[in-house]
């Protein structure tokens, strides 16, 4: 299940402002080389803005560049896909 062709939304601030408010559904976030570093679920643009700000050290580490939306309500058996599909580094469990 890979997200849905659409265009690529720069992980900078800007970039992420201008996505709707109250949005549920998954992202993704990518590194320049298309590496997935990390996917999640919510409230698509309060969680990606709460990642630009840096609430996840290993998403920053990364070096992201772009994300990708999708809509889902509820959300969580997208994500869960989605992180079988693309196996993002920042989403793999230690141990």
């Amino acid at each position: 299940m890979p997200f849905p062709q659409q265009e690529r939304i720069p992980f900078a601030k800007a970039g992420v402002g201008v996505l709707n408010p109250n949005q549920t559904g998954c992202y993704g976030i990518f590194d320049a080389s298309g590496t997935p570093v990390y996917i999640g679920k919510g409230d698509i643009r309060d969680r990606l803005l709460a990642h630009v700000n840096g609430d996840n050290p290993c998403i920053l580490r990364c070096k992201p560049s772009y994300c990708l939306t999708v809509l889902a309500n509820p959300p969580e058996a997208t994500e869960k896909k989605l992180i079988a599909e693309y196996d993002p580094i920042c989403n793999r469990r230690i141990g």
